[in-house]
């Protein structure tokens, strides 16, 4: 089926409207400290973080990721028969088999139409957003919903303290829509993967390599590890380059952007990639005290939230930077 009042002409991407879908559940730090070797203190030092919200028993990724594009496409005015296209960035997906993108489609009742999932972690939004701006400008689609989601508590070791601290359940989710203009919109993307990496942050046991079993199960080897220490150079210098990569690509200067949205992965690394990149704290957008890290949701969650306590404004540009497992980066350049 062809897409749906496709623009005549050069066309470019905006964003339309943005939503996000946070579950109901608080953990905060003093709810660790039960059962982990912690404290609040300590937790909030090194992180940054609070609290962070978890999904119910009853709730499974694709409800996040659906009630968060039902609400960007609210916000934007569109009815779900105008989308063409939907990327869906998770890891965490309800089943093996088929694609999270799948289950969402069925959920929002979207008419037969492309739909796939990104795994890029923490970098699945930006991968999502770069690809669907392919897809707007080379005339495949009008209008795609681009959504984040992630239940990290399901693959979190809880009895590991330098992870279980970390990571929230979260969904945010954007639509994309093609319109002709001469400026606006997505102005640039940065993508990027390192696979020597790769075994930085993984979960080593569920796929071909080693299939689900006892054994595998008995020792946690279906949960996230993360050589932490790595993942923070990385992710600092990684962030940082991409970063610039994008504004320099968009022919502008760090001076030009309005805010910064970076992946709310550690409030230490934000403050590294900042001062890296020359920019005061104050010019980022940060709701990682909140929300913990929700992987490649955050910053479609951090955005969103911005978009509606009015701190991002039309006509703001705004750049976005992530690092996620792979190690996959990514980074855009979008004026509002």
């Amino acid at each position: 089926m062809p897409p749906t009042a496709l623009p005549q002409g050069s066309s470019r991407s905006f964003i339309a409207g943005t939503g996000c879908y946070i579950p109901r559940r608080v953990l905060t730090n003093a709810d660790l400290e039960t059962f982990l070797d912690t404290s609040d203190e300590w937790i909030f030092d090194r992180t940054g973080i609070r609290e962070r919200r978890i999904a119910s028993d009853d709730e499974v990724t694709s409800d996040l990721g659906a009630e968060a594009c039902k609400r960007a496409l609210l916000d934007a005015n569109v009815d779900p028969a105008a989308i063409d296209l939907l990327i869906v960035g998770t890891f965490t997906a309800d089943t093996p088999l088929p694609s999270c993108a799948a289950r969402i489609q069925k959920k929002l009742g979207l008419r037969p139409i492309p739909a796939f999932d990104v795994s890029a972690a923490c970098a699945s939004f930006v991968y999502g957003l770069g690809i669907a701006d392919q897809f707007l400008k080379a005339g495949g689609a009008a209008r795609a919903l681009v959504v984040s989601a992630e239940i990290l508590s399901r693959v979190t070791d809880w009895t590991d303290r330098g992870t279980a601290v970390l990571f929230g359940d979260g969904a945010g989710a954007v639509v994309l829509e093609a319109r002709r203009a001469a400026k606006g919109g997505v102005i640039s993307t940065a993508l990027g993967s390192d696979g020597s990496h790769a075994d930085s942050l993984q979960i080593p046991a569920g796929g071909s390599a080693e299939p689900i079993g006892i054994e595998p199960v008995a020792q946690g080897r279906t949960k996230m590890r993360m050589q932490g220490q790595e993942i923070f150079r990385y992710a600092v210098e990684s962030m940082s380059a991409c970063a610039k990569t994008a504004v320099e690509n968009a022919r502008l200067t760090l001076d030009d952007i309005a805010w910064i949205v970076p992946h709310q992965a550690n409030r230490r690394i934000i403050a590294a990639v900042a001062h890296r990149l020359g920019v005061p704290l104050t010019k980022f957008i940060v709701n990682i005290e909140a929300r913990g890290n929700t992987s490649g949701a955050s910053i479609p969650i951090a955005l969103d939230e911005a978009r509606r306590d009015g701190r991002v404004k039309t006509g703001d540009r705004v750049l976005f930077t992530a690092l996620g497992a792979g190690l996959a980066w990514g980074a855009a350049v979008v004026e509002m």
